[in-house]
């Protein structure tokens, strides 16, 4: 007898059955790729799951669903791996890897896509671009569609089209069963109300079916000011977005200034604060809505210009780039008052690490606010102004200084906040903050949960427990 076979565990024998049966990858650890297979987005989260399915398609998932269940596996599901708490990593469990379906449909004439969930935002809009077309959803190109989808799904065109999933079509989904169901305004409409907002906890979304919308060329970019005058910068972009119009989605950053070309060599290196963001719609009406923005200051850079809708889509993802420390805190701000921006500039004053970057999000005011809070998840639309700190640094040994940093950051910004988080940003918070990022549609997705989850299978999220 083979000795290899002769040693064999059950559960190893059990692999190789499922791995036989798979399109995709089966992979373990001590295989050459399983390194790479399971590295993320965030350095700082060093799980080690039992396996990784790389699946090829919506059989591969269902196959290992059973095997996970079959096998008392905690669960988790990888769609781009981008999601700060590393909810994408099962310690000491099964990953099933979503980042190989990149199937994408695309029917310009109906403005319909139908995208697998392993794509990324920078994938679903180069192609888009070829028909002048942009899908709603991400504020970062590497970002997955699946997980910001899911949780609700900012992005740059949020104001003129709402979130992603508000666009949102149809999904197949595989449930904790090993079914695989359709949901959509018609077709299991309580699945489909949850999977718009409330993440991952009913399934795994296989495929989304999405509305796409005219964009082609856009004007877009930044303007940059020294942080001496980050309260007055900040003060003016608040009162500027008051009239600003549903085609601009816009924000404002606080940063180190980069050794980049645009940037003039005594600001390169220094804290500043930048404000841009997209307008899409007739430039020369774009270039009129911007003047004002662009005439302050004056700023010491301006990089706003004509682009397409696809580069306008990466533009921020310099800001994010993958394989360093991360933790992050966020809130949703009950307006911008001035005391707010002198707080949020005060804090940023001392910030550890230049590549940590604070981020204000105007994303209210507009397509979001249309559709009623209980027709979706997703609860926070009545709030305008989202406040994200992302810290972010390289050396292990200053990871203390910059958590402590960034919590403290949090906790004199907390006066600010509505009360609410945007679940794509929360972080390892627990159960409390989970509720916050809900509202009052936590009860209804309990309820959802319990139908189509009742024993918990997918909790390795931001994790809504079925209700008794």
């Amino acid at each position: 007898m083979d000795p290899e076979k002769q040693s064999a565990t059950p559960f190893s024998s059990a692999a190789d059955l499922l791995e036989s049966d798979l399109r995709g990858d089966l992979v373990r650890p001590g295989d050459a790729d399983y390194e790479d297979a399971r590295r993320i987005y965030n350095a700082m989260i060093d799980r080690r799951p039992e396996i990784i399915v790389r699946c090829a398609g919506v059989g591969d998932v269902i196959d290992a669903v059973r095997f996970g269940r079959a096998h008392g596996l905690p669960i988790a599901v990888r769609g781009g791996g981008h999601n700060v708490t590393g909810n994408a990593l099962a310690d000491r469990g099964l990953t099933i890897d979503l980042s190989p379906m990149k199937g994408l449909h695309i029917d310009p004439r109906l403005r319909i896509i139908r995208a697998e969930a392993g794509l990324t935002w920078l994938e679903v809009n180069h192609d888009l671009q070829h028909f002048g077309l942009a899908a709603a959803g991400g504020f970062v190109g590497t970002t997955g569609i699946a997980g910001l989808t899911l949780g609700g799904g900012l992005g740059w065109l949020v104001r003129k089209h709402g979130l992603a999933c508000d666009n949102l079509v149809a999904v197949d989904i595989v449930t904790a069963d090993g079914r695989l169901l359709q949901a959509s305004k018609d077709d299991n409409p309580d699945l489909f109300w949850a999977i718009r907002g409330g993440g991952g906890n009913f399934g795994i979304v296989t495929s989304f079916e999405f509305e796409v919308h005219p964009a082609g060329t856009v004007l877009a970019g930044l303007v940059v000011h020294p942080a001496s005058r980050a309260r007055e910068a900040l003060r003016f972009w608040r009162d500027f977005e008051t009239t600003a119009p549903r085609e601009l989605t816009a924000g404002a950053l606080l940063f180190t200034a980069p050794p980049a070309p645009f940037m003039p060599e005594d600001v390169q290196g220094t804290p500043v604060v930048g404000i841009g963001g997209v307008f899409t719609g007739d430039l020369e009406v774009g270039k009129k809505v911007l003047r004002p923005l662009r005439d302050w200051g004056p700023p010491v850079a301006d990089i706003i210009q004509p682009m397409p809708y696809s580069s306008a889509q990466t533009m921020a993802d310099a800001f994010w780039p993958h394989n360093f420390q991360n933790y992050w805190k966020s809130d949703f701000l009950n307006g911008l008052s001035d005391e707010a921006i002198d707080t949020i500039a005060g804090q940023f004053s001392s910030v550890p690490s230049p590549m940590t970057t604070v981020v204000i999000e105007h994303n209210g005011d507009g397509a979001m606010n249309d559709v009623d809070r209980s027709e979706t998840a997703f609860w926070h639309r009545d709030s305008s102004y989202n406040l994200l700190i992302t810290s972010m640094w390289e050396d292990r040994e200053v990871t203390g200084k910059n958590i402590s940093w960034t919590k403290d950051f949090a906790e004199a910004t907390a006066r600010f906040a509505s009360g609410g988080v945007y679940v794509n940003y929360l972080g390892e918070e627990g159960s409390d903050r989970v509720r916050s990022a809900f509202g009052a549609n936590f009860d209804r997705l309990s309820a959802v949960k319990r139908k189509y989850d009742p024993e918990n299978v997918f909790r390795l999220n931001q994790n809504i427990e079925p209700t008794d």
